[in-house]
């Protein structure tokens, strides 16, 4: 396939990166930490860390990990936290070790964290005590050997660091009781870290730096192995795409996506520490309140989230009354950016919201949109630099024309190396050196790619394809409308009927009204025939609509 993005670029974006500028993340850490020392790294609760703070006390914990409980270069260091300062310490503490770190969503059940724990061998795990009860019941059935606790206000100033754990644990009640008698608190291992000799190990760039759990388009979740290299690559084609417009030691990214989602973490983390920016963590985006208010005290000017998140803020009373003045960048990955939701952010913020598109097993940016963007155009934008993209049909062959759809499929140097322990999943990823997306698309004339859906999403009504996300932004332009999600029903006529789950934010919203407006904006077959009203649409914990859960109901009601 020809490469009509690069037509596309903006002025000074290169068309390729030299993904060995650094030979391992830890050459881009000290970077940071050289040039930035005495600038403000991360911001959470009010407290503040700088770059040379980070530097100490992550080379502490690097050398607690290696000297202390002796573990080995290659071990899997598990992490299970939401966005706290202990999170960048730990993190880079894990990879100046010289080991593989593995993000553990802090909400798993006991049954998929423990898959988790087994599949990646994890040797050790940091955790907030809120989850402690979760690692209790399966920590026994695991290789973990080490637990290094810490809680939510560890990092906080002496007085509030009291407070806020008081407040956490016997106010609030979020830490159900747990057992885990050889424990060590991370402000122990910190202390401890400070006297013992932490030793630089070689990494190359083809070292695993994370297993980066994902479900991928079939079965359990499975480890992706991302490498230095890889991960490093990412971070320099996002800072490619974007970087003239991002002002070195004057930018401050705001964080609600959970750094262990490996979106936030490339990006918010890695991309806005090369720049020397300030990092604002927010803890906990679903309180929304909180949130604004977090917002409303800092002059940001780069934030990232999900559909869902810039739906609920949108929608909130305050957020009309944050200053915008210095905010320049707005960044939406996940899932599908609904025009409804990015038109009413651009008239609040004055900011385009700008799509991109990844997945886990490319590190995870494929394309984005251009920050020279005036307006929200439907496309999930032009591939990043030194990223090979092409289209193949159901026949397996290569889809030249424009506006053809097809399988979209990827290489490029920020492309997993495989999946942990699963050669098989990995064979069947990839076609020929190109891994297989599972996504359908098409490129207009400028290059622009535009995801029609995932595959396994597509609803077949009567011979037509029917595409969930074109659904969910027909109905998304209702005003009455807050979320939508689109599946399709079995039918024993049509194949499948086109069902929605809505909820409303207009309460006299009525199944009929919606039809209505439905058939407005959509051709016939793609009008839903069944509309189910809820209070609320189950999500991942970064906001993502979970479809397959919707499918998985429909048909155990059938």
């Amino acid at each position: 396939m020809e490469k009509p993005w690069l037509g596309s670029y903006p002025e000074g974006v290169p068309a390729q990166i030299n993904p060995d500028e650094y030979g391992n993340l830890l050459e881009l850490f000290d970077t940071s930490f050289r040039d930035y020392a005495d600038q403000v790294a991360f911001i959470n609760m009010g407290a503040v860390l700088t770059y040379r703070r980070v530097e100490e006390q992550s080379r502490a914990f690097a050398a607690y990990l290696q000297d202390e409980l002796k573990l080995k270069q290659g071990d899997r260091v598990a992490l299970m936290m939401p966005n706290l300062l202990q999170y960048p310490i730990a993190l880079m503490g894990i990879l100046r070790a010289g080991m593989v770190a593995v993000n553990v969503n802090p909400l798993y059940t006991p049954r998929e964290l423990k898959h988790q724990l087994c599949d990646s061998g994890a040797v050790a795990i940091i955790a907030v005590t809120n989850f402690g009860s979760s690692l209790q019941q399966v920590v026994a059935e695991t290789d973990v050997k080490h637990v290094i606790l810490t809680k939510i206000g560890d990092q906080l100033s002496g007085p509030k660091r009291t407070l806020v754990n008081f407040v956490v644990k016997y106010v609030k009640k979020m830490v159900p009781k747990y057992h885990l008698p050889n424990a060590v608190s991370m402000r122990r291992a910190l202390a401890k870290g400070k006297h013992l000799q932490y030793i630089k190990p070689n990494i190359a760039g083809t070292d695993v730096a994370f297993l980066q759990y994902t479900g991928g388009t079939t079965g359990v979740a499975k480890g992706a192995m991302l490498t230095h290299r890889s991960v490093v690559a990412n971070m320099l084609q996002a800072d490619a795409f974007f970087g003239t417009l991002l002002d070195e030691g004057k930018e401050l990214v705001v964080t609600p996506l959970p750094l262990y989602h490996v979106f936030a973490n490339t990006v918010n983390l890695l991309l806005f520490m090369k720049k020397g920016a300030q990092n604002l963590l927010i803890t906990n985006p679903r309180d929304l309140d909180g949130f604004i208010d977090e917002l409303k005290q800092y002059p940001f000017t780069a934030l990232t989230g999900v559909n869902t998140l810039f739906n609920a803020m949108i929608n909130h009373p305050e957020f009309n009354k944050v200053d915008f003045s210095h905010f320049k960048l707005t960044v939406g990955g996940g899932m599908a950016v609904q025009r409804a939701v990015a038109e009413k952010w651009q008239q609040i913020t004055g900011v385009p919201l700008i799509e991109g598109y990844g997945l886990t097993e490319c590190s995870p940016v494929v394309a984005a949109g251009c920050y020279t963007q005036t307006e929200y155009n439907g496309a999930i934008g032009l591939p990043l630099p030194s990223t090979d993209v092409r289209l193949v049909n159901e026949a397996g062959e290569v889809v030249d024309g424009l506006e053809e759809v097809g399988e979209l499929q990827v290489k490029g140097p920020q492309v997993m190396q495989g999946y942990w322990q699963r050669p098989e999943e990995s064979a069947k990823t990839f076609s020929d050196g190109w891994l297989c997306t599972g996504d359908i698309a098409r490129m207009d004339s400028n290059g622009y790619f535009y995801i029609v859906d995932r595959l396994k999403d597509m609803i077949l009504v009567s011979g037509f394809n029917v595409y969930p996300n074109e659904v969910e932004d027909a109905i998304a332009l209702n005003p009455k409308v807050l979320e939508v999600a689109a599946v399709g029903v079995p039918h024993e006529v049509s194949g499948e009927l086109v069902k929605v789950f809505v909820v409303a934010k207009d309460p006299t919203l009525t199944e009929k009204e919606l039809i209505a407006h439905c058939r407005k904006h959509l051709t016939g077959y793609k009008v839903p025939k069944l509309v189910e009203f809820r209070e609320e649409l189950p999500k991942t914990n970064v906001g993502k609509i979970l479809r397959r859960v919707l499918r998985d109901e429909v048909k155990g009601n059938a």
